[in-house]
């Protein structure tokens, strides 16, 4: 399924002002696609991420998720659509502290109501694909960022969603392990066929897509480094 941004805007008050972070954007990712965004701080990178992941209500416009217009939808709709067909990796993955590499990813499926034994497994199968296969009892205190960073993205997967998003999911590792991570997220999504959006602040990492769009002025513009390619 793909997802859809159709003409969305939003604002933020600015002093007596209104300041546009987003005007009216238009943005299509297929399945097994991935787009990388970039753009500077305070561009509205994050705030297109929260959008799109139906965190936040954009003030015009639409999102369309496998066909079905979210702007259509009445709250707990929002929340079923986001909770079964979108998966998110953040910056920092907020892995609880109580809980094992097995169990963060589980957590997932517990919400959803349907924690049995194909879950469970699901949740092994994904911590195996990720490289995590000999930690899957380590707690948060015991993994290193990379490896708390790869339980974000197994989590993310665990519901099997047809979008992935990304918010700047390796601002805070070394360049080494950061790409490493994009190239375990893209090439995870892609198996999964989930149409995927990475927002980096890393060219390198940005590369790895197969399409970059830079966002400026709260309009997408090709990136330059697209462009030379």
């Amino acid at each position: 399924m793909s997802i859809r941004l159709e003409n969305v805007t939003v604002a933020v008050p600015d002093g007596a002002d209104r300041r546009v972070l987003l005007d009216g954007i238009d943005l299509e990712v297929a399945p097994g696609e991935t787009v990388a965004v970039t753009g500077a701080s305070g561009s509205g990178k994050s705030t297109l991420v929260a959008v799109a992941g139906l965190l936040r209500a954009p003030d015009a416009g639409r999102v369309v998720i496998g066909g079905v217009d979210a702007s259509a939808l009445k709250d707990r709709g929002r929340v079923r659509l986001r909770r079964d067909r979108v998966g998110i990796v953040y910056q920092s993955p907020n892995l609880l502290p109580a809980l094992t590499a097995r169990e963060q990813v589980e957590i997932v499926a517990h919400i959803r109501g349907d924690l049995g034994r194909a879950a469970r497994e699901r949740a092994v199968e994904l911590l195996t694909r990720v490289g995590l296969e000999d930690r899957l009892d380590a707690r948060p205190a015991e993994l290193s960022g990379g490896e708390r960073q790869r339980v974000g993205i197994a989590r993310a997967l665990m519901n099997e969603p047809s979008v992935v998003l990304a918010d700047e999911p390796t601002a805070s590792l070394d360049p080494e392990r950061g790409q490493a991570i994009i190239d375990l997220l893209v090439g995870e999504a892609r198996r999964a066929g989930a149409a995927t959006v990475v927002v980096t602040h890393d060219p390198e990492q940005a590369a790895r897509a197969d399409r970059r769009l830079h966002l400026r002025g709260g309009v997408f513009h090709a990136d330059h480094a697209q462009s030379r390619t």
